[in-house]
């Protein structure tokens, strides 16, 4: 598998990496998928803010935890982060693989 190049860049985190994250307090995940995807199962914890009408003024102040966006593969939250960092936003994150990832390491969702 090849690493994709994005500009501006944008990590790829590991479904263990956000988790630990979370479970820590030191991450906060924005899951980008739409209403009718998230009403199916979500990320425990995540905000929604769909990418379909993205406003980075719907993301909740982090607090000082590290933003990382999530989706379905990992292909959207890829998106949403450049749009963040476009705006100034040091919002550089991502969880690679997206729920499908997410649910094959075997951690939890609501549904």
């Amino acid at each position: 598998m090849t690493a994709e190049t994005h500009d501006p860049p944008v990590r790829d985190l590991t479904p263990e990496d956000v988790a630990l994250g979370l479970a820590e307090d030191r991450m906060m995940l924005v899951d980008v998928r739409e209403p009718n995807e998230t009403a199916v199962e979500r990320f425990p914890a995540a905000v929604i803010v769909p990418l379909s009408t993205f406003d980075l003024a719907d993301i909740p102040d982090p607090q000082g935890r590290q933003v990382v966006f999530a989706c379905r593969s990992g292909r959207r939250s890829v998106t949403a982060s450049q749009m963040a960092q476009a705006a100034g936003l040091p919002y550089d994150a991502h969880l690679a693989g997206g729920i499908l990832a997410w649910k094959a390491a075997g951690l939890p969702v609501d549904s």
